[in-house]
């Protein structure tokens, strides 16, 4: 029986991205004896699995139009010039077979950044060229008769698409993440000591975790907010180029002594097993990684409406869930968060909630998308 052929098309691969984790984690799965896979990107960073066939397209680009254009075009001719079986496209390009919509809808994402920014700054992305066209790609794409299947890993952009583009809901497939909760566990005494330490975080601290780049989406103003007339201290992972202005509002607030800004990391094990919980208000995510990655360590999440994620949260339970601008009830749940070492209650019942979506459960999901997708029902 011959391979599948699998082109994944991804602009910028990078190992610790949401999607190419999911891509990588499915793939291993799945296994290379049943596929022949092959990556079409603009460009690859870190070292590439050797099973794995490397097509680079990487044209001239004047800027971010020209950058998603000019990959879109060198990209779709290269699928159609190799013949794969399958394209699953994780950018919005017109012509693939499957596209994941990891992250949502352009649409909603303007929609939600608008309670936010000052009118100017509405009208500069209601006249944007970079954001016109993003949002006719997305259109073209769900409009073309190519298109067979779209993944989603959370019902809320499940119907983001169906609302905004009429998509048959027979065209969608939910497909949550995984998570390999042999990796992310629950920390050891000793390794909630160590971590704690290295931070210079007393051990009886409450200490919530917020782990994302790109903090106006990711909602770390809310965050900061919300621990800021309290005594809980935050762990903020990741970066973003306005990070001095987060800072300085946490000046402001009296509270930057009880926030460790750490960067980027590679390992962020160690900083998960340093919390007591997760804080995340995004204004709007599909389903980030670190939802699961945080209820695996048996850390129990605040997050918002906005986020995918909140579909594994039941209030009180597995954490909280509210408005990502509500920054009262965000107190409320920073407040009902209380340290692992005293209740571990709702910690244990976020990680019994993502135990079932393994790997192998999402590579057997993947399989079955494959195979509808070959052998259509007549």
């Amino acid at each position: 029986m011959s391979k599948l052929r699998l082109a994944v098309v991804r602009q910028k691969y990078r190992p610790d991205g949401g999607a190419e984790r999911f891509i990588a984690r499915a793939l291993e799965a799945l296994g290379s004896e049943q596929l022949d896979l092959n990556i079409i990107t603009r460009h690859w960073q870190g070292t590439p699995n050797p099973d794995w066939h490397l097509h680079i397209c990487n044209p001239p680009k004047w800027g971010r139009v020209s950058r998603e254009r000019g990959f879109a075009h060198a990209a779709r001719a290269c699928w159609q010039r190799e013949k794969f079986d399958i394209v699953q496209s994780h950018e919005r390009i017109a012509g693939c077979d499957i596209f994941r919509a990891g992250d949502g809808v352009h649409r909603i994402w303007l929609e939600q950044r608008a309670r936010i920014v000052s009118p100017w700054q509405r009208l500069g992305a209601a006249l944007s060229p970079y954001h016109r066209y993003v949002m006719r790609a997305e259109e073209a794409m769900f409009g073309s008769d190519s298109l067979k299947q779209v993944i989603c890993n959370s019902a809320m952009v499940k119907q983001d698409i169906i609302r905004c583009f009429q998509l048959p809901e027979e065209k969608i497939t939910l497909i949550y993440n995984a998570i390999d909760a042999r990796r992310f566990q629950p920390a050891t005494e000793e390794q909630r000591h160590t971590a704690r330490q290295q931070l210079s975080l007393s051990q009886s601290a409450c200490v919530l975790i917020y782990v994302g780049s790109g903090f106006e989406r990711k909602g770390l103003k809310a965050a900061i907010q919300a621990i800021a007339n309290s005594d809980r201290y935050l762990i903020v992972v990741g970066q973003d180029k306005r990070l001095s202005h987060y800072q300085q509002l946490a000046r402001q607030l009296n509270c930057l002594h009880r926030i460790r800004f750490v960067g980027m990391q590679q390992q962020v094990l160690p900083f998960y097993h340093a919390a007591d919980g997760l804080i995340l208000p995004t204004l709007y995510d599909p389903f980030p990684n670190v939802i699961l990655e945080a209820m695996a360590c048996a850390l129990p999440v605040i997050t918002s409406t906005g986020c995918g994620g909140a579909e594994f949260i039941s209030p009180g339970k597995e954490g909280f869930v509210c408005d990502a601008l509500d920054i009262k009830k965000l107190q409320a749940a920073v407040m009902a968060i209380t340290p692992i070492s005293r209740d571990s209650t709702m910690g244990e019942a976020a990680r019994d909630k993502i135990l079932p979506f393994t790997p192998h459960y999402l590579a057997t999901q993947l399989h079955a998308l494959y195979q509808r997708v070959l052998y259509p029902p007549r």
